[in-house]
């Protein structure tokens, strides 16, 4: 092939799919592969045949995105959502919400801002933060377009979304998956819950009004026209995922996840990365069948899950519910877990909330990790094992997921002995078997 002729091919040439498939390693890979302690090939291949994600936008990429990969074998990654709603319109908490997320090792943050005009808040997202960044047009629909929701075109959907690709954000759910057969599923079933996604619902209200079809269903070539030019990843939406316990794995999740495998076909086809969004609630003892049923329907595409919340009475105390059904669904082969907070249900997270959201997701994800033996993961425990051995607190922080947490936990209650903590004091085991192995007095008494 000529010179010239090479040249015109990278230039038809724009997601990391594309690339991947024409097999040209890209920057971008070969950060994945660095961070990931893969080698790059692994990542290639993956990333052409859909297994891994790469979400990048090109423009993004020239604003300072840090690159993360998403799917099978690679370390399970965490989203903190954050955005304006109409009762709580605070820019400034929401930048304060972004900081956490950032400095506490989020890898990626979800704009789900619903109210007003939003996109500077989107633009000053995507040029200040190195995360990937997700949207969800439908969201941002009404407020964009100054339009009630059932006076909003297909054109003008269509048209939000493109304004959200043009902006730089990496990936975009869109709820293409409830189709006017799923709904007369959901008719047919019935659910305790009905509908709980918003952006589902959303469209639920749209189409049963106008009598038409699911526009991003109905136009969804366009749909990958407007993501394959940016490169944005599709997050393709769960619009019926089970909000409470007995809704989980029913009828019309299934019919929904059977629409979302073959859009994921689609959008390959048409070189667009994808991810597949899960539950939502479900017990313990369902989730791993669920991650295997959507990795076999829908080609074993990322899944991104929230959580799953394993009970529904945990209110106030969902992060650890969700963090809970967030390990066991990772560790059956999910692959992005969508944090939850202990403001789940209630209200709108502040920036306190969403450290503890998010670090309980992490700790959910670094143990799914260590099941499904991927490269490294133990190694940081192990080396916190020697810390603690050797009562090196100093070392202990440095391997904490949370480390000024921990710091301020202990410094608040100080211990008389020294390298001991007040839960043992002089009868720390391991200062005890130290003190025997180095043939130093036991100096314990009464006191």
């Amino acid at each position: 092939m000529s010179t010239t002729s090479t040249a015109a091919v990278q230039r038809s040439l724009v997601t990391q799919m594309d690339y991947a498939r024409a097999g040209i390693i890209t920057p971008q890979m070969k950060t994945v592969a660095a961070a990931e302690r893969r080698d790059v090939e692994y990542i290639r291949e993956r990333v052409a045949d859909g297994r891994i994600a790469i979400p990048a936008n090109i423009h993004h990429i020239e604003a300072g995105l840090k690159p993360c990969g998403v799917g099978k074998g690679l370390s399970t990654k965490v989203n903190v959502n954050l955005g304006i709603s109409g009762d709580k319109a605070d820019a400034d908490e929401e930048r304060r919400k972004v900081e956490v997320a950032v400095t506490r090792g989020a890898d990626a943050i979800m704009d789900l801002s619903n109210s007003g005009k939003t996109r500077f808040f989107r633009q000053e997202l995507v040029q200040t933060c190195p995360l990937m960044i997700g949207t969800v047009p439908m969201y941002d629909a009404i407020g964009y377009m100054e339009k009630p929701l059932v006076e909003l075109t297909a054109e003008d959907l269509l048209h939000v979304l493109e304004v959200h690709a043009q902006d730089g954000v990496d990936f975009v759910t869109v709820h293409a998956g409830i189709t006017r057969s799923v709904v007369q599923t959901f008719k047919q079933t019935g659910r305790l819950m009905n509908i709980v996604s918003r952006g589902g619902s959303l469209l639920f209200g749209w189409m049963e009004v106008t009598g038409n079809e699911n526009p991003f269903y109905e136009h969804f070539d366009r749909v990958l026209e407007i993501c394959h030019e940016h490169d944005v990843t599709i997050s393709l939406g769960d619009s019926c995922r089970p909000g409470c316990l007995y809704d989980a794995n029913d009828a019309v999740e299934t019919a929904e996840m059977i629409e979302l495998g073959k859009l994921t076909k689609r959008a390959w086809d048409a070189g667009v990365q994808v991810m597949v969004e899960g539950p939502g609630h479900m017990a313990i003892d369902e989730i791993a069948a669920n991650v295997k049923l959507q990795k076999r329907l829908c080609h074993n595409a990322p899944y991104y899950v929230l959580g799953p919340l394993v009970t529904d009475i945990g209110v106030g105390y969902d992060h650890i519910t969700a963090a809970i059904g967030g390990a066991i669904s990772a560790s059956a082969g999910a692959d992005f877990l969508c944090y939850v907070t202990p403001a789940e249900h209630l209200c709108l997270p502040d920036a306190h909330d969403v450290l503890e959201g998010l670090i309980a997701t992490k700790i959910a994800a670094h143990a799914a990790d260590i099941a499904k033996g991927v490269p490294g993961a133990r190694d940081v425990d192990n080396r916190m094992g020697q810390a603690r051995r050797k009562l090196d607190w100093d070392q202990m922080w440095g391997y904490a997921l949370d480390p000024a947490t921990a710091r301020e936990r202990r410094e608040a209650s100080p211990a008389a002995t020294e390298g001991t903590c007040t839960m043992c004091g002089k009868m720390c085991a391991v200062r005890t078997v130290n003190k025997v192995l180095e043939g130093t007095t036991i100096d314990l008494d009464a006191s």
